[in-house]
């Protein structure tokens, strides 16, 4: 059976030894089907892709409040900009090009260390679609059960024969209903029904906000089989552009869903109006000289959209019931160190 193989600890060998793992063959074959099939799926719809560049001036996590990791800045000819943590606002922009919505898969880059969860570059499988939250949470059950289908369809054999069971894939393939969905609240009473004096370990304080730690995720993963949607949380854990929602005061319309190693996919609902998007920037202390064309887009094209993106490296993780996502490279890329391939 294969293990994970953890090449990332040598890193001058990294290359040589992803060329004699068979963990990395069934990788690259894992990749490309999530590449095809993720067409397939959207022509079906007729979601359309776009051709986005790398870089932006607008970044989806900007240093204020609610940002979940540093942006990566680069200079081209002396001119200052990003590499693009999220094509989130430009896919809301191609939205208003074409009405059943639009998707990309692209790298986005992150300005965090390479830790078990986090890459400092991962691939993206990012969609934007006309509607609300819900019309996007249901579009990513369709997805990720559509791809558990196409896995077992495609190389499931393989799978069993090198990982052995995998009749999460099997459940997840044949899963009928929808997924199990719970407020931030809800969640927090859970974990504090469990753990009482401990709670400090699940929930994370901060000023005007909370959020889950990884070990909340992991247990409401376990509470709820194996995967489980956390929706409504604080506004100010979340980034500005998430729709404030009216009927629970003080949360936005988001929602995480967690499986594998926590959470996988994020999406929301975004703001349709542009005066409450401009009180969410000042809000959040975000500078709004940054996202002068997004407020102007909002303000002389609304329209109501939502989207999400998936972290392809955490979904294939989940696929292949591994626990460091460092496992999920093919070509090492760690911020601070000059790459060898």
């Amino acid at each position: 059976m294969l293990k994970e193989p953890n090449c990332f600890i040598n890193r001058e060998t990294y290359y040589i030894e992803v060329l004699k793992n068979d963990w990395y063959k069934l990788l690259v074959k894992l990749e490309n089907l999530i590449s095809v099939e993720t067409t397939k799926f959207y022509e079906n719809k007729s979601i359309i892709t776009m051709h986005l560049p790398i870089t932006t001036g607008s970044i989806s996590s900007p240093m204020g409040r609610g940002s979940d990791s540093k942006p990566v800045k680069v200079s081209i000819e002396n001119v200052e900009t990003y590499l693009a943590d999220s094509m989130q606002f430009l896919l809301e922009y191609g939205c208003r090009l074409n009405k059943n919505g639009v998707y990309y898969i692209m790298p986005s880059f992150r300005g965090e260390s390479a830790d078990d969860r986090h890459l400092c570059q991962f691939y993206h499988s990012e969609a934007e679609i006309p509607g609300v939250l819900e019309d996007v949470m249901n579009l990513v059950e369709e997805y990720i059960k559509y791809l558990s289908q196409k896995i077992l369809e495609t190389i499931g054999g393989e799978l069993k024969e090198k990982i052995g069971d995998i009749s999460h894939i099997e459940t997840m393939a044949k899963n009928k209903n929808m997924f199990p969905r719970i407020t931030f609240k809800e969640a927090e009473y859970r974990l504090k029904e469990l753990y009482p004096n401990s709670i400090e370990e699940f929930i994370e304080y901060g000023e005007k906000w909370k959020n889950l730690t990884p070990k909340a995720e992991k247990e409401l993963i376990k509470l709820y089989g194996g995967v489980v949607w956390v929706t409504n949380y604080d506004e100010l854990a979340v980034p500005f552009y998430q729709q404030s929602d009216p009927k629970i005061k003080g949360t936005t319309r988001n929602a995480d869903l967690l499986m594998g190693i926590g959470e996988t996919v994020g999406c929301g609902e975004r703001y349709k109006n542009y005066k409450e998007l401009i009180k969410s920037i000042k809000k959040h202390e975000v500078n709004d000289n940054d996202y002068e064309w997004y407020i102007n887009l909002k303000k002389m094209f609304p329209m109501q959209t939502s989207g999400f993106g998936m972290g392809i490296e955490r979904f294939l993780l989940w696929v292949l019931k591994g626990n460091d996502i460092r496992n999920m490279q093919i070509c090492l890329r760690i911020n601070g160190e000059k790459s060898i391939v």
